[in-house]
């Protein structure tokens, strides 16, 4: 998420969260895809009786976490649940503004115990659901839930279910303007819909275990009348058309926060380009505006220009998705950016790239450390910024500096801010400032090589202030302890040298 710099402790920042893609609605003729799965696999029953295929994803382990209750939000998510793989299929009525969806989860559990918790708003009706293809009763309330089936440790089950309604945004604690319109799914005033929840809300569109520390692997199957289109992270492996509905399927390679996942249906234009090294980009852009609004064209430079100082892009492709709202977020692979002159800005594009390195290859494990997100990729976006208006990046600091303290005040540090005040300037300025600090402090060599290899030391997985830290310390052979804790847990900005 991108901010605007304001030197006021009234900061209020502008989120630019991820690039999503948009599927443009051709009318390519076929039959529907199999709504629960694609590939190949052993047919089990549905949650309506009819057989389904259980999806075909090869080895699960990539996908398994070490999760935890988080710090900040521990009545979101359980640990019990380690989420393997989703396929959602969703289908998208603009006339009434409903949802219609089937659900696959395969998760393994942590631990033995009587009852399966996920997270499910309670705008959603769940009409039947079953567990490794037999019915389980359940029970739904507090947008909680709960299935009474017995688990044991280290297994793994395959949840299914069948649900519907109008989806409610949840209630975003935060104090920031971009963030009234609330958390996970919405709806606009032309009946299209986008999905941003960090740092949760993806319980509002489908069954989910809503932590960060728990990653899965994601396919979409996508369907809405024609001519809009279904736009979901990863890459878009087939469109088929029949009596008047499109369906879109969407196939996420590498594990995902659920805070990172976005479904997005509307009526839009795809343009596709390519970086230098050969990195696949689609924007998807509303089909009654320009093909690239703002600075989306220049997508394709930000992926070469953060290739050349963090090592090669991390997943197969690159997307943005255009949405009418104020905000932004870096849904992986596929960008959703809100329709604004600052979202759609360059600079911004390139904070949203620099996330695919910093928070989404690597997430965090626990939301006190969205710093290790916000801070690098605020960095970073202040060295791109510093070279276009051809200033050093230590003038760029200095000038960050210059409100960082205020930040502090109003809504804590960086590494233990106000849980009602989520995503403000303090996770993001203080933390680029002390990445500049540590940089004149180790020299560029060192710092630089840190950047490229954290996020390949840690790929496809959620960690730690603790993790992170050591990590450094190791590279680095330098005794930091101190410096981290000052720039992270103080209520005062440090000393600069």
């Amino acid at each position: 998420m991108p901010v605007t710099p304001r030197r006021a402790l009234a900061t209020l920042v502008t989120l630019a969260l991820g690039l999503t893609l948009a599927a443009c609605g051709e009318d390519a003729a076929g039959t529907r895809a199999d709504p629960m799965s694609s590939g190949s696999g052993a047919g089990v029953p549905g949650p309506t009786g009819e057989p389904t295929r259980v999806t075909d994803r090869g080895d699960l382990s990539v996908a398994r976490s070490e999760t935890r209750e988080d710090s900040v939000y521990p009545e979101v998510g359980d640990p019990l649940v380690d989420a393997l793989h989703y396929a959602l299929d969703l289908t998208w009525d603009p006339k009434q503004d409903r949802l219609s969806a089937k659900q696959k989860l395969t998760f393994r559990a942590t631990t033995d115990a009587a009852q399966i918790p996920l997270a499910l708003s309670d705008a959603l009706e769940v009409s039947a659901l079953t567990v490794d293809g037999e019915k389980a009763a359940f029970t739904g309330a507090d947008d909680r839930l709960t299935i009474d089936h017995p688990v044991t440790a280290d297994q793994q089950y395959v949840v299914e279910l069948a649900y519907a309604g109008t989806p409610v945004p949840a209630d975003a604690p935060s104090t920031r303007s971009d963030f009234r319109q609330g958390l996970g799914w919405n709806i606009t005033d032309d009946h299209e819909t986008w999905t941003m929840q960090e740092p949760y809300g993806a319980f509002t569109w489908y069954a989910v275990n809503d932590q960060p520390a728990d990653k899965a692997l994601y396919d979409f199957t996508l369907t809405v009348p024609e001519p809009w289109s279904g736009v979901a992270n990863g890459v878009l492996t087939d469109t088929t058309t029949r009596k008047g509905m499109v369906t879109d399927v969407w196939h996420l390679a590498e594990p995902a926060s659920s805070y990172l996942v976005t479904v997005a249906f509307g009526h839009y234009q795809r343009t596709d380009l390519k970086s230098a090294s050969g990195v696949p980009v689609q924007v998807w852009a509303p089909a009654d505006g320009e093909a690239l609004p703002g600075g989306t064209g220049t997508a394709p430079d930000a992926i070469d220009w953060l290739e050349k100082i963090l090592g090669p892009y991390p997943f197969e492709s690159f997307g943005i998705v255009v949405v009418d709202n104020e905000s932004g977020m870096e849904t992986q692979t596929m960008v959703t950016l809100g329709n604004t002159e600052y979202s759609l800005s360059p600079a911004v594009v390139v904070h949203e790239a620099a996330h695919h390195w910093y928070g989404d290859t690597v997430s965090p494990a626990d939301w006190s450390d969205v710093w290790m997100n916000e801070g690098m990729a605020m960095y970073l976006q202040g060295m791109w910024e510093a070279e276009q208006e051809g200033i050093s990046i230590d003038r760029k600091m200095d000038e960050w500096a210059g409100f960082e303290d205020d930040l502090r005040a109003g809504a804590g540090p960086p590494g233990d801010y106000d849980p009602q005040q989520f995503g403000d300037g303090n996770i993001y300025y203080g933390p680029a400032v002390m990445w500049q600090e540590l940089r004149k402090k180790i020299g560029d060599d060192r710092f630089f090589a840190l950047l490229k290899d954290w996020p390949a030391s840690r790929e496809n997985r959620s960690t730690d202030r603790a993790d992170y830290l050591a990590w450094i310390e190791k590279e680095t052979g330098e005794d930091l302890g101190a410096f981290f804790d000052a720039w992270l847990l103080d209520k005062q900005s440090p000393p600069r040298a």
